[in-house]
């Protein structure tokens, strides 16, 4: 790699405007009035706000159907009325994941997105498809975004003999994470379930980021399993928790204790901030030491019409979702996109100090908090030292 770029009159993090001199994709000098070295390129930032990449750490690559005609969703209620509906309509629908998962991507990166974890299905309907389909997308849009994938067992575990087997296959063939899903509610055999993922996890050498929708009493009995094979297995550090709903429960006596033994565990929280649903207190995870990361989840899928893959967007919905007001609360919602999502996705070289990789955004914005509420589309999105978006159009066409 040989890109070099002076990036002048930028101000990191709305701070004091200064230069970044980025030379073979990484941040080599930070100072004022730094001089370009022969034939670097110059980019004046006028003056606005840079940050480090914006982190998508939950997302479904392979099911978007972002690009393809409207779906009218007339799907029950229920969240297994969802995911077989899914199931059922991905060949109907043509939702191919190698098409679906680089225009998703590409959306994700051109908004200043520069790392993604995706959840990706492994269903016996549907087999590796979706596995294959990402891991392409992975390989080929390097250039704009980098791209983990987790085995995600959307249709059940145990409840669909074979999955377990194909889990197997997916991470033989490269998935960096391994997914789980509601070990009481979906499977209704939590041992069983966390049983086999953590051996998952044993055997690959693999984290864990298991969805856990289940609500109230029922999600803290399986949030406490999850803690407890957490212990015994070592896993400290390793294990993500997406949802956790019973997290958002009233009763600090069901989940003071719960959170201690997160940040004692060090076990992550993600949460997408849900408008319907209860959610995890953010500031207070973060206070008692938890890491906090966010994600868009679906995009315009099956599941739901939402969705731009903003994470811009989504610091102002942690926001609003957490009741933060104040401009250091509002750096809060940010940091759960950016350097929080990094850290749970154990992202090196992140951030913007001498050393790190140059993965970054540069937006308008006097202050962090006018740039989390204003959301500017002119967004200049550095990948790797190379300018890969600029005002809403990226260096990538969508296929």
């Amino acid at each position: 790699m040989t890109v070099s770029l002076l990036l002048r009159n930028v101000r990191p993090y709305a701070g004091p405007a200064t230069d970044l001199l980025i030379e073979n994709g990484k941040i080599t000098q930070v100072g004022a009035n730094l001089t370009a070295p022969a034939g670097v390129a110059v980019e004046d930032g006028k003056g606005e706000i840079v940050i480090p990449g914006l982190v998508e750490a939950h997302t479904h690559l392979d099911k978007s159907l972002w690009g393809q005609p409207w779906y009218k969703n007339e799907v029950g209620p229920k969240l297994l009325d969802k995911i077989d509906n899914e199931r059922l309509s991905k060949k109907r629908l043509d939702i191919d994941p190698a098409r679906q998962s680089a225009r998703q991507s590409i959306q994700s990166s051109l908004m200043g997105t520069t790392h993604i974890r995706s959840h990706v299905d492994v269903d016996t309907e549907h087999g590796m498809w979706g596995v294959e389909g990402v891991m392409q997308t992975r390989d080929e849009y390097r250039d704009i975004v980098d791209i983990e994938l987790v085995a995600f067992p959307q249709s059940g575990l145990l409840r669909r003999p074979g999955t377990l087997e194909l889990m197997e296959q997916a991470m033989a063939a490269g998935c960096e994470v391994v997914g789980g899903l509601d070990p009481c509610t979906i499977d209704r055999d939590p041992k069983g379930h966390l049983d086999a993922v953590f051996a998952l996890c044993q055997r690959h050498g693999k984290p864990l980021d298991i969805h856990l929708h289940e609500p109230g009493e029922v999600g803290a009995f399986s949030m406490d399993m999850i803690i407890e094979r957490t212990r015994a297995l070592g896993m400290n550090g390793k294990v993500t928790v997406s949802h956790a709903f019973c997290l958002g429960t009233p009763d600090p006596a069901l989940i003071d204790p719960l959170i201690e033994q997160l940040a004692e565990l060090d076990i992550a929280i993600m949460t997408t901030a849900p408008a319907s649903r209860p959610a995890p207190p953010v500031k207070k995870l973060l206070q008692a030491g938890v890491r906090v990361c966010s994600g868009s989840d679906g995009i315009r899928d099956t599941w739901g019409p939402y969705g731009n893959a903003d994470m811009l967007e989504r610091a102002m919905f942690v926001g609003l979702r957490n009741n933060f007001r104040r401009d250091d609360e509002l750096r809060l919602g940010l940091d759960v996109c950016t350097t929080e999502g990094a850290r749970v996705m154990e992202i090196a070289g992140y951030g913007l100090s001498e050393g790190s990789n140059a993965d970054l955004v540069i937006l308008p914005g006097e202050t962090l908090a006018e740039a989390i509420v204003t959301r500017s589309p002119k967004r200049r999105v550095v990948k790797r030292g190379r300018i890969v978006a600029r005002d809403g159009v990226s260096v990538r066409t969508a296929p």
